[in-house]
């Protein structure tokens, strides 16, 4: 598949004047939020989440009138820093990020701003910075990330517990990019969970324990759950833009 062949459009690969006419013409602009350096364990890639907010970048642009933003490979994942090479923004910095890059294209007639997250932390300086830019008159709605695994994990998942480089994750990572997989070195891990904090290295730490950094049962995951998985993310995102700034 080649980006041409999508219904969308990619801003990075417009000149300036090509922009001058795609934004004000795009239903929407999609600014996709993926971490380029987070841990995923030792199975999965740092940039797991990077390039799983690119896949579904491409796949909502096979669906909708939108203009894809660059992906942001930076944001607020506190939980994570115990593990070398994983990278978190302040909250404020990642809130004031994702305001000035809308700020920066809003002038030029972007009807609004959908951000394809693939996060939980940042869900909360994302509310914020929803709120600083409809004080200034931009628009911007996104992604419940939670909520758009929801019909998915429904249908496919099977581990007691988990959220974090695990039997979802893994799957659809096996599904979009296997080649970024090993999954001979899957795992099931994070099972004691001590309280009070995020993921932990050290045994006599609080938060949930995880040697590995995974958070559930990699070893469950398959291409075929990636699938169905990969599926509804799609056909939620789709619906979600589709709904317009409002949400309506």
């Amino acid at each position: 598949m080649t980006h041409s062949a999508l219904r969308g459009r990619y801003l990075a690969e417009l000149t300036w004047q090509e922009a001058e006419s795609a934004i004000p013409e795009a239903d929407a602009l999609v600014l996709p939020i993926g971490a380029g350096a987070k841990e995923h364990g030792p199975h999965l890639l740092l940039e797991n989440d990077y390039r799983l907010a690119g896949c579904l970048a491409a796949r909502l642009a096979e669906r909708c009138d939108v203009l894809i933003l660059p992906t942001v490979p930076y944001g607020y994942y506190p939980a994570f820093l115990e593990y070398p090479g994983s990278v978190s923004l302040g909250f404020e910095t990642f809130r004031d990020t994702v305001v000035e890059i809308c700020q920066s294209l809003a002038p030029h007639g972007a009807a609004w701003f959908y951000v394809l997250n693939t996060g939980i932390s940042t869900a909360r300086p994302l509310r914020e910075a929803a709120e600083r830019l409809g004080r200034l008159g931009v628009r911007m709605r996104f992604t419940d990330f939670a909520a758009a695994l929801e019909s998915g994990c429904q249908q496919v998942e099977t581990q007691s517990i988990g959220s974090h480089a695990d039997e979802i994750e893994t799957s659809l990572m096996m599904y979009l990019a296997p080649e970024t997989v090993r999954i001979d070195r899957a795992l099931r891990d994070g099972y004691d969970d001590r309280g009070g904090g995020g993921l932990s290295r050290d045994p006599r730490g609080g938060g949930i324990f995880s040697p590995s950094g995974i958070f559930g049962d990699a070893t469950l995951a398959t291409s075929e759950k990636g699938a169905i998985l990969t599926r509804e993310l799609v056909d939620y995102l789709a619906r979600d833009v589709r709904r317009g700034p409002d949400g309506t």
